[in-house]
């Protein structure tokens, strides 16, 4: 075990989340390890208890708890990429300049580690330098299976201005979809309240959101607003629709809770609509049986963002992955068909 450490924080880190900025120093300190060390009240910040999501400002003084041997590596070099995995990450870039990456996240595949996680976009961020000393920084996060448009920066300016447009909801993203059933009507917005209800196992493990009415929010713990916005742009008789959804907010698995919420589960989405769920009468569930993947089909298929740099709008679109394309393919749909932005058409 190391012992306690107590580490100013620079100029340079000003800003960043407390987890984000212990994991660079510390790369092998988990995430469940911070998010523990910090319920314990064991990692400080200036003597105060903190979350994994404070932000840390410079000059704060950071108390670390005594670490394992094998955690208490500062600025050691990540484990050894494979070559297949530098080929694979780098075949996602799908944009990148000075300052901004952005990946097409394939399914299936983490952002950061976490329980069970050792291959992460974060940790496969090493092969994403291009020439620079410092590998990109997360500024958002996607689902482990949901695939899409992922953002990273290349400096701390422009990470600080990223993460920024984020949190203040200065971007807009649209996913594409494929859900059980044809919504009704075809367009709206769905607004609830939602709650995480902590899974089992160690690592909270099957955690999942629920949804309850706006007006109980105040009086539930933990209970945060979530809106999105939906649209139905084709849909397969009354088995399933294509749809594009804008979050409005930004909640833990929103979406899915939304479109379950709503009656129509996600393809592929078992968390959030079952096989035994109900779909207005239809009962397909989540899955949609013959050809269909049973994989979710969830894809952030488009963002606009101010560039941190020009501040001209960064407009970047993700070709979708091969499970939904060959659901595309089945039920002849064609993204040639649908408006760029369907909700530019509503305003």
């Amino acid at each position: 075990m190391s012992g306690v450490q107590k580490i100013i924080v620079s100029d340079e880190d000003t800003d960043q989340r407390l987890d984000r900025w212990l994991r660079r120093l510390f790369p092998h300190v988990s995430q469940g390890r911070i998010e523990k060390m910090c319920r314990k009240g064991d990692l400080r910040v200036d003597s105060g208890r903190v979350k994994p999501s404070t932000r840390v400002v410079a000059g704060q003084t950071v108390r670390v708890p005594p670490l394992p041997a094998s955690d208490h590596r500062p600025n050691e070099t990540q484990r050894r990429i494979s070559d297949a995995d530098i080929k694979m990450i780098q075949s996602c870039v799908i944009y990148r300049d000075d300052h901004v990456i952005a990946l097409n996240k394939p399914h299936g595949l983490a952002v950061q580690g976490g329980s069970g996680q050792s291959r992460h976009v974060d940790g496969l961020a090493e092969a994403l330098k291009f020439g620079y000393e410092e590998k990109p920084r997360l500024v958002h996060r996607l689902d482990k299976d949901t695939s899409g448009v992922l953002l990273l920066a290349r400096d701390r300016l422009s990470a600080k201005a990223l993460t920024a447009a984020f949190r203040h909801r200065e971007t807009q993203k649209i996913y594409w979809s494929v859900v059980a059933g044809v919504p009704h009507p075809k367009l709206g917005m769905i607004k609830t309240g939602l709650v995480k209800a902590h899974g089992h196992g160690p690592g909270g493990e099957g955690e999942k959101m629920y949804n309850i009415h706006p007006r109980d929010i105040e009086d539930t713990p933990g209970a945060k607003k979530a809106i999105t916005d939906y649209v139905v742009l084709e849909a397969a008789g009354k088995r399933a629709a294509w749809m594009a959804l804008s979050p409005v907010t930004g909640r833990t698995h929103q979406l899915r809770a939304h479109m379950g919420e709503l009656g129509h589960p996600i393809v592929g989405d078992g968390k959030y609509g079952g096989s035994g769920q109900e779909n207005l009468g239809d009962g397909w569930g989540s899955q949609l049986g013959d050809e269909i993947s049973k994989k979710l089909h969830l894809h952030a298929r488009s963002i606009k963002i101010e560039h941190p740099s020009n501040r001209s709008v960064l407009h970047i679109t993700a070709p979708l992955p091969q499970h939904m394309q060959d659901t595309w393919d089945y039920f002849q749909w064609d993204p040639k068909d649908v408006p760029e932005d369907p909700f530019e058409e509503l305003e």
